[in-house]
């Protein structure tokens, strides 16, 4: 591991050393790093690209950690991961993938999740996203993200896009049962011609299942991006999509949120915005001494957590 493949395992996945749980690092499309430990198995897949973590009934408290990093150019890494979690389980995955680029040609990691998430289970998926190296170097990044959620489980989860990924799909389906919630955290930044794409789709077919999706992006430059959500109410549940966006320069946004109830006891709300950031924030930081930039990014910066 060189200094590079250290600071992107800092930004992606806060790595400073050897995680003391349970891990599994992957670079260029090979393993360079795994740890298995009481209550979480991690093997190989025998018939493609990625592995599989098996999370034992009743393991509370732990964590896994399961980054990737891809530093060679005109490389196109795709990888599945299936994670099987027990009843009664409360554990931290955290996930991850920082491309660095120099070169002429795209490097890519297309990274596909798959949740299957026991009974009274909680889990909190931590996914952060990373484009480093030249500016005119492609990096791709597309995370598939697929949950099922059983009986009264839980799902927390918060992705990030830090910045300099040149384009990304970013989808996520899930499935929610009796009782089950879902809580999606998502966070965008695109700066000058990049392009970022989300997709999410919910279905509430569980009674009193719910489920609350809050988007918080920022284009700038000359940058799109694209917000797209449905939420389908299939039982007595409820169901939010939130989006809110910040415009600026020459950058454009485009949100779709969708609502299907069929189901009288359904409840679905959406909420979206986009504009600019207010004249006075600015003028008030400034008053404190701040840049016009600076106090812009202090702005996003809250904007963004």
């Amino acid at each position: 591991m060189n200094k590079v493949d250290s600071e992107l395992l800092r930004e992606i996945a806060d790595l400073h050393d050897v995680p003391a749980g349970a891990y599994n690092i992957r670079k260029n499309g090979e393993l360079v790093g795994r740890q298995s430990k009481e209550g979480i198995e991690i093997e190989s897949k025998t018939d493609k690209p990625g592995i599989d973590i098996r999370i034992k009934d009743g393991t509370i408290n732990k964590s896994v950690h399961i980054p990737v990093i891809v530093t060679e150019t005109g490389l196109n890494d795709l990888v599945y991961n299936d994670f099987y979690i027990g009843k009664n389980c409360d554990v931290l995955i955290v996930a991850g993938c920082g491309v660095h680029n120099n070169g002429a040609s795209p490097s890519e990691h297309d990274g596909i999740h798959t949740f299957y998430v026991g009974k009274n289970s909680c889990v909190r998926y931590i996914e952060k996203h990373l484009g480093t190296g030249k500016i005119s170097s492609e990096k791709v990044l597309n995370p598939t993200t697929i949950l099922f959620l059983d009986k009264n489980a839980k799902v927390i989860m918060e992705t990030t896009q830090i910045g300099g990924v040149s384009h990304s799909i970013r989808k996520t389906q899930a499935d929610l049962s009796d009782g089950a919630s879902l809580e999606i955290k998502e966070s965008i930044l695109t700066e000058r011609n990049e392009v970022a794409e989300t997709e999410f789709v919910v279905s509430l077919n569980g009674k009193d299942s719910k489920a609350n999706v809050i988007s918080r992006s920022v284009a700038k430059g000359n940058s799109r991006q694209v917000f797209i959500s449905r939420v389908d109410g299939n039982n007595a549940c409820f169901g939010h999509v939130e989006c809110d966006a910040i415009i600026m320069d020459n950058a454009q946004i485009t949100s779709t949120p969708a609502l299907q109830n069929t189901n009288v006891n359904a409840n679905l709300t959406h909420e979206a915005a986009i504009g600019k950031i207010a004249g006075e924030q600015i003028t008030k930081l400034q008053t404190l001494g701040l840049t016009q930039e600076q106090a812009e990014n202090v702005i996003l910066k809250g904007f963004l957590k």
